[in-house]
């Protein structure tokens, strides 16, 4: 995997549906606001569209940023109930071991968190694709997906996209003014 190639791909991407475009960047600004826009305007980009598509056929954005976020929702169940599980608990283990409790709990949330995530990312690309929710749960076709991705590839993509991400949020939010949007 061309991990140089596919980040220059991915700055090329987002240079190219942006800079010099004022005007996008505020209505995106606007969609952040109004999420499920923004949701819709994701799914667009995870269709591969080439170049980056405009913002335009505002309903359909808006009807596709809906179906993402009740796939997200759905997939955040696991970790709030192990999170809701995990912090009952820590409040009942009112002794010397709650500090444990709170540990191990929050560890647990993590690693549902993880595992959620690896199969959450593919099954959105999924829903984005074929525009059905369902297909954002067909964890068969995520796993057959994966696995021609190769595990540790596809593991190692996502590190990677989150520590570019932390690295994007982090300057983004010393600019003044701005960066607290």
């Amino acid at each position: 995997m061309n991990i140089v190639g596919i980040l220059e791909d991915s700055f090329a991407y987002a240079k190219d549906a942006i800079w010099g475009k004022w005007i996008k960047w505020l209505l995106l600004i606007v969609f952040c606001i109004i999420f499920p826009l923004f949701l819709g305007y994701v799914a667009e980009i995870l269709r591969g569209r080439k170049p980056a598509p405009e913002l335009e056929n505002w309903g359909k954005m808006f009807i596709d940023g809906l179906k993402i976020f009740v796939a997200v929702i759905i997939y955040a169940i696991p970790v709030i109930v192990v999170a809701f599980i995990s912090g009952i608990s820590t409040f009942l283990i009112l002794n010397p071991f709650t500090a444990f409790a709170a540990f191990t709990g929050f560890i647990a949330v993590i690693i549902v968190a993880i595992i959620v995530g690896i199969f959450a990312t593919i099954g959105i690309i999924r829903l984005a694709r074929t525009g059905k929710v369902e297909e954002a749960f067909n964890f068969s076709e995520i796993n057959q997906r994966i696995n021609s991705i190769g595990w540790a590839n596809y593991i190692l993509a996502l590190i990677i996209l989150q520590v570019v991400l932390l690295i994007i949020q982090t300057i983004i939010a010393h600019i003044p003014a701005i960066g607290g949007l």
